[in-house]
C-alpha cells in the first residue's frame, strides 16, 4: 500500500501527455497518497479520461484549467490550492512517464528528514538519451551555479524535485515571471537566494520515442531564446544580491 501523507502530495502539470499519462499517474498512486493532476488546457482528450480515473482510484484529485497557460502556473495553481487544504510540500514530476515513480518515497523521505530545504532530482541519462537534450542543459546549470554562488544546485532543469510550498509560493507571488517552460531552473535560483537549500539524489530519466508513445513539447529556438532571456534577468538579480549572497556563504 502507498504511503498516505496530510502534508506531502504528488502534483504533475500535465499538457497533452500522450497515453502515457495515465500509467505515470497509476504508477504515482501505487508509491504515494495523494496524488494531485493538474490539467493545463489540454485538447488531447486526457483530461476526460483523468477525470474517470479519479472516479475509480482513491487518492487522486485532478485540477483542469480551461486554457493553457504554461508549466509554472499549472505548478502554481496546484501549489496554491495544496496550501489550502493544509499540504506544506509538492514533488513535481512529468506527466509522460520520464521521471521515476518508484523513487517518490526515497524524495518524500528526504524532505520529511529535513523539511525546509528543496530535494532536487540530479539527472541519470540512459545512453540513447538525446545528446543535444544532455549537453544543451550544461549551459542552464552553468549560469544556475554562478547565479547562486555554487550553493548546490545540481541540475537546474531536471523537474522531478520536491519543493516546500510556502516559500516558492511567495517566490512566484512576487514576480511575474516562472510560468512556462521557464519555471524549473528560476524556481531552484529564486528558492536558494531565498535561503532553501537544496538537496541533490540521483535519479534516472528516460526519453521516449515517439512510437514508444513518447511526446516531446520542447521548441529548440523558443525554448532556448526562453532560457537565455531567463538567465539574463537572472544574472542581473544575481548582481543586486552578490553582497548579501557572498556575506551568507562566508558564515
Amino acid at each position: 500500500m502507498p504511503e498516505v501523507s496530510r502534508t506531502h502530495l504528488v502534483l504533475i502539470p500535465s499538457y497533452n501527455p500522450g497515453p502515457k499519462v495515465i500509467d505515470t499517474v497509476r504508477a504515482a498512486l501505487a508509491q504515494w497518497s495523494p496524488v494531485w493532476v493538474v490539467v493545463d488546457g489540454s485538447t488531447d482528450g486526457s483530461a476526460e479520461r483523468l477525470l474517470a480515473l479519479s472516479d475509480e482510484v482513491e487518492g487522486l484529485h485532478v485540477i483542469v484549467l480551461p486554457e493553457n497557460r504554461g508549466k509554472g502556473a499549472a505548478v502554481l495553481e496546484g501549489i496554491s490550492q495544496a496550501a489550502k487544504a493544509g499540504y506544506t510540500h509538492a514533488l513535481t514530476m512529468d506527466s509522460d512517464g520520464q521521471h521515476p515513480a518508484d523513487l517518490i518515497p526515497a524524495f518524500m523521505a528526504a524532505s520529511q528528514k529535513q523539511p525546509e530545504t528543496m530535494v532536487l532530482g540530479k539527472p541519470v541519462f540512459a545512453a540513447d538519451a538525446p545528446a543535444l537534450r544532455v549537453n544543451g542543459r550544461k549551459v542552464s546549470n552553468g549560469w544556475a551555479n554562478l547565479e547562486t554562488l555554487w550553493m548546490g544546485i545540481g541540475d537546474s532543469l531536471y523537474g522531478f524535485r520536491v519543493y516546500p510550498i510556502a516559500p516558492l509560493r511567495r517566490v512566484m507571488q512576487a514576480n511575474r515571471f516562472m510560468r512556462r517552460f521557464d519555471f524549473d531552473p528560476e524556481a531552484v535560483v529564486r528558492l536558494c537566494w531565498a535561503g532553501v537549500r537544496p538537496i541533490n539524489i540521483d535519479a534516472p530519466v528516460r526519453y521516449f520515442r515517439a512510437d514508444e508513445g513518447g511526446v516531446s513539447h520542447f521548441r529548440y529556438l523558443r525554448d532556448n531564446t526562453l532560457l537565455t532571456w531567463m538567465h539574463t534577468r537572472l544574472f542581473l538579480g544575481f548582481l543586486l544580491r552578490l553582497p548579501l549572497l557572498l556575506l551568507r556563504k562566508l558564515k
